[in-house]
């Protein structure tokens, strides 16, 4: 039988694993943009939007950022962050706005609650695979309908992200996002996987193979790299696309150094 994760101890019985609570400000500016722009995203905030942001850490900075951002797009959305940790909570109190911006205890359970849509970043990275993909399930069976989820990984200061969209059927894309300047190779994104993918990235699984054909593209387009590593960052996607990869964004978002795809591009073998 599969190990459930555990509960946290408390009177709320959330659900999950403390975290380190690490955070930066402007750490989750990359998946915040392209949630803005998401046509998938824009259409599950309707009027009065519940949002959920699933572990913020020590501040709630991050919660703060995505709330202004989303609020470009559904100014009267409802913003709930949620921590496991009560002091994490307490914390947060001068930065909360009710009734469209508050703090709560919780976890994997979402405190009660069925948002539009849930930010899970940079908290699955603990637990192992079969734990991650449990709690994938779990989120998305607690979500409205229509409602979404993008959950993911990013480094401290938010230059190497990766992260999936899942509505309540399942995984739908698969999103790679940088800072190309930041960059070696486009694979050096494969430490930020989201914890689904982190350990497929061998020889046989799909989402090597797409970091391969980065890589491949990236090297191929080196003569664009006087133009600065934005324009070789396009001219990579372009490539890639051009060889038969299911890309499903474009140049626009190519300069932002993003690579969206299908979800079955990537998926485990």
């Amino acid at each position: 039988m599969a190990k459930q994760p555990r509960l946290a101890a408390g009177r709320a019985r959330a659900l999950g694993l403390p975290t380190r609570g690490t955070t930066n400000p402007n750490r989750l500016r990359r998946v915040d943009r392209w949630m803005v722009g998401s046509a998938a995203v824009r259409e599950a905030l309707v009027p009065g939007a519940l949002v959920v942001d699933l572990g913020y850490g020590a501040t709630p900075v991050t919660t703060v950022e995505m709330a202004a951002r989303l609020r470009t797009v559904r100014p009267d959305l409802r913003m709930v962050g949620l921590e496991l940790d009560q002091e994490r909570v307490a914390a947060a109190s001068d930065a909360a706005d009710p009734p469209l911006l508050v703090f709560r205890r919780g976890g994997f359970e979402l405190a009660g609650l069925r948002p539009m849509l849930v930010r899970a970043f940079n908290v699955l990275r603990q637990y192992s695979e079969e734990d991650a993909l449990q709690a994938w399930d779990g989120l998305r069976g607690r979500l409205a309908p229509g409602g979404l989820l993008v959950e993911g990984t990013c480094d401290e200061i938010g230059r190497r992200c990766c992260w999936v969209l899942l509505d309540e059927t399942g995984p739908l894309t698969f999103t790679i996002a940088c800072k190309p300047s930041d960059i070696e190779t486009p694979s050096d994104v494969a430490e930020r996987l989201p914890k689904a993918l982190i350990h497929r990235n061998v020889p046989g699984e799909r989402v090597h193979e797409l970091l391969a054909a980065l890589d491949d593209c990236w090297a191929t387009a080196a003569p664009y790299a006087p133009f600065g590593p934005r324009a070789r960052w396009v001219e990579t996607c372009r490539m890639v696309a051009e060889r038969g990869w299911p890309v499903l964004d474009d140049r626009r978002r190519w300069r932002l150094g993003e690579l969206t795809v299908p979800w079955s591009t990537v998926a485990p073998a």
